[in-house]
């Protein structure tokens, strides 16, 4: 792995290690579940756009697994055939 790219994950890393992460993280996670109500939801066009607003919040989320993810996908070593 280049230094860029390294430096790039350890970035990402020390955000997550953050308590301001965790906050944000706490706070898209409550307004996730108010935005994921029918009740509140006017019409149509406002179900669409509340359909991408969880979309939105929802990687946010998971940004951390998504990051996770791609660093370990790198960092393993590849299998051998048999």
């Amino acid at each position: 792995m280049d230094k860029e790219l390294e430096n790039y994950y350890n970035t990402y890393f020390d955000l997550f290690r953050s308590e301001g992460w965790k906050q944000l993280i706490g706070e898209l996670t409550q307004n996730a579940v108010a935005i994921n109500s029918v009740e509140a939801t006017k019409d149509v066009n406002d179900m669409y756009f509340r359909k991408g607003q969880l979309n939105v919040l929802t990687h946010m989320v998971n940004f951390e697994s998504i990051i996770n993810n791609a660093f370990e996908e790198l960092t393993q070593e590849p299998e051998e055939d048999d």
